[in-house]
């Protein structure tokens, strides 16, 4: 399959080159294609929602478990009634404060929404981006888009369009070009169905942001794990997601035990003839011994680790490194995302020194 790529910025946005791109793109969801597209967290892989093949397309591309619902994805609010069986009122209030936005919000799904699209489940996970483009596909394609995350399953999420093509290229019909993704990590999840509302997988929305919407807010006990067996509900919550090529460990304490440790680490897999690079911040990135060094920001910014994390993982990809160290990040506001992301890139190998 050759795979189309239109580059659409906020210069061009307007023109007719870009305008029938979009149409186009709508009309390949309509026939049951896939387009991948940008949004303000990361690219998405877009298929029909209402569309059961689409939907095992979208699985069948990513070699996602089909059990792992999809996210799906509409452009005005008005819409959001013909897909759920009901609308909360902390729903409203949601909608109202973070919508559109990097929010996406779990509801019991209506007869329209296929099983396949919801990994089988009764309940159904909503958004509206934020992201010009992504909002003009949806209109275009009909209005309800399943996506996922633009990349093979358990990789790191596309920030980058490159890294779409390099994963999906091929596989696809069609990918939009939006530039790099603002944001950088996937939306804060939020299930509606049971008692209070409960965050299901942190995001830039953060658990304050949402208490000052609604008051209680919990945070699901395992977050980032589903014990037992049973079906995901939400994306991210069961399989191996986020990880890079090399083996990732999180070294977490005291700055200056933690600068010593990973360069001892370093120095013992240099020994082994083996590569190693470290996600560091702008305060310690020059204090290692590494192959290669990337720092995520500044610690003091909550956003600069957010939005680099996944495109320094994929660099690591490109460098071919063997073993990564990280520090470890604040588990408050935006950094509980981070270390969620981490956590699960890593397959949860956390050293505490």
């Amino acid at each position: 399959m050759n795979t189309e790529l239109f580059k659409i910025t906020d210069e061009n946005r307007e023109t007719q080159a870009a305008v029938s791109a979009i149409e186009r793109a709508g009309k390949i969801l309509k026939s049951g294609g896939l387009v991948a597209f940008p949004t303000e967290t990361v690219y998405g892989l877009g298929g029909d929602a209402l569309n059961p093949q689409s939907s095992r397309k979208i699985y069948a591309a990513k070699g996602r478990p089909s059990d792992n619902p999809l996210i799906v994805h509409i452009c005005r609010w008005e819409d959001l009634a013909a897909i759920v069986k009901e609308i909360p009122g902390a729903a409203e209030k949601l909608g109202r404060a973070f919508w559109p936005g990097p929010l996406t919000m779990i509801f019991e799904k209506s007869e329209l929404i296929p099983a396949e699209t919801t990994g089988g489940l009764a309940t159904v996970a909503v958004r509206m981006p934020e992201d010009k483009t992504a909002l003009a596909l949806i209109q275009a394609a009909g209005g309800y888009v399943a996506a996922p995350s633009a990349n093979i399953s358990g990789r790191p999420s596309p920030t980058l369009a490159k890294y779409v093509r390099e994963d999906l290229g091929g596989r696809i019909d069609m990918i939009l070009d939006g530039g790099p993704s603002c944001i950088g990590l996937e939306s804060t999840i939020v299930d509606l169905t049971e008692g209070a509302p409960t965050i299901l997988r942190p995001g830039c929305i953060t658990k304050e942001m949402l208490s000052k919407v609604l008051g209680e807010v919990e945070t699901d006990r395992g977050l980032s794990e589903t014990e037992g067996g049973e079906a995901p509900k939400a994306p991210g919550m069961k399989y191996r997601h986020y990880a890079p090529k090399a083996e990732l460990t999180i070294i977490t304490g005291e700055e200056e035990a933690v600068v010593k440790r990973i360069n001892g680490l370093l120095e013992a897999a240099m020994k082994k003839g083996l590569r190693g690079g470290v996600i560091a911040t702008d305060a310690t990135k020059d204090r290692y011994r590494a192959a290669s060094v990337k720092s995520a920001g500044d610690r003091a910014n909550e956003e600069e680790p957010a939005r680099e994390l996944y495109r320094i993982l994929r660099e690591f990809d490109e460098e071919e490194m063997d073993v990564i160290y990280s520090e470890a990040f604040a588990e408050s506001g935006i950094g509980q995302a981070v270390m969620n992301r981490l956590l699960k890139a890593a397959g949860h190998r956390l050293e505490k020194v």
